[in-house]
């Protein structure tokens, strides 16, 4: 894929625009029926749609709105494992970009970071009680698996493919330790 050269209303997420597929995924997680902590591999599918400019006073955000859903290798006919709706946004003037994402399991996050208009990797992080980038959780998951921290790195690669790799800090009350909850994949655009 040819990078594109001309102005870039979206800035670094210019290239996420379309719909993306990806086989490759792994989810390492603990198990809670096997009490164990293990890897799944996972099929998955995304969108990404420009939305109109945001307006905030002066500030003025560009974005996108984004689903992402996975299956377990096997499971493709199924129910998805994973499911999360969202929207990525930047601000030109001050390079700050955004993730507001909930995930189908009682979890929302405002993550941020900051980029340039043409970068390939940009991170994401929320952390637990931060007024401007924290997260969320359903009661029944705060006791049993805290987050503790969020990261997400996405990058952008010459061959045209985009991948991305999660970090979930969690304090797990099955171990009664911390735990790095990791999900990673390459996708490659279909549409």
């Amino acid at each position: 894929m040819a990078e594109i050269l001309g102005p870039q209303r979206l800035g670094p997420l210019t290239p996420l625009v379309g719909e993306w597929e990806g086989n490759v995924g792994v989810d390492l997680s603990y198990h809670n029926e096997d009490d164990m902590t293990g890897e799944t591999g996972y099929f998955e599918k995304a969108w990404f749609r420009p939305i109109p400019k945001q307006e905030n006073g002066k500030q003025s955000l560009e974005g996108l709105t984004y689903q992402m859903t996975a299956w377990r290798h096997g499971e493709e006919a199924m129910n998805p494992f994973h499911d999360e709706v969202g929207y990525m946004l930047w601000e030109k003037t001050t390079g700050e970009i955004m993730r507001a994402v909930v995930f189908g399991r009682g979890i929302a996050a405002l993550a941020g970071g900051h980029a340039n208009a043409r970068d390939k990797v940009f991170t994401f992080r929320a952390t637990p009680g931060s007024a401007s980038y924290g997260l969320l959780q359903n009661k029944y998951l705060l006791q049993r698996a805290e987050i503790k921290d969020f990261v997400t790195v996405f990058k952008v690669h010459g061959d045209g493919t985009i991948s991305y790799e999660s970090d979930l800090l969690l304090k797990l009350a099955a171990t009664g330790g911390e735990m790095h909850h990791t999900d990673r994949n390459t996708l490659h655009r279909v549409k």
